[in-house]
């Protein structure tokens, strides 16, 4: 009976020496499972309506030019021979840039997921899984997607995400 009972005080010693999820870890990785989840709305309603895009990109483009279009407006959009043509690429290229936001949200879903754990290497995984789609962008629609309100927003998120991830990493010990 002795036996029994310090048997069951050292389980339970080892798990109050074991390192708890911190409440900032607990709440990145959240905000994280819930951005996963909407970058993948994202990547697949960007696949099926590529198509859509493509065969009403000249109507767009003639709203774009058109003087009814506030100054504002035009300014978060890239030139409109750019336009044209990324919307082109990214049709004719939709089916890689939906295979690889697919694995980028994997990396970060399971990076979040080892970080949870406490392991060291989900800040990687994270972190590769976050800059993965610009070069995705970068390689198959080209350089000039880099410009516009959109591109700017969608790096500034990933790059807050990577900074408090790095401020976390204190936490993480496996």
């Amino acid at each position: 009976m002795n036996q029994g009972n310090t048997a069951n005080d050292i389980l339970d010693h080892d798990d109050q020496l074991k390192p708890k999820l911190s409440s900032g870890l607990n709440v990145l990785t959240i905000l994280s499972f819930i951005w996963c989840a909407i970058q993948l709305c994202l990547s697949l309603w960007g696949f099926f309506s590529s198509q859509t895009n493509f065969n009403n990109k000249d109507k767009v483009l003639e709203q774009m030019n058109s003087d009814s279009m506030p100054a504002w407006a035009k300014s978060m959009i890239p030139d409109p021979a750019r336009l044209e043509e990324m919307i082109t690429k990214n049709y004719e290229n939709r089916i890689p840039i939906l295979l690889l936001s697919i694995v980028a949200i994997a990396l970060c879903f399971v990076g979040a997921l080892q970080m949870r754990k406490l392991k060291k290497q989900g800040f990687l995984l994270y972190t590769i899984g976050e800059l993965l789609p610009l070069l995705t962008v970068y390689l198959f629609i080209g350089a000039f997607m880099f410009s516009g309100f959109q591109f700017y927003i969608g790096t500034g998120f990933a790059l807050l995400f990577i900074l408090l991830y790095a401020l976390q990493r204190k936490n993480l010990v496996y």
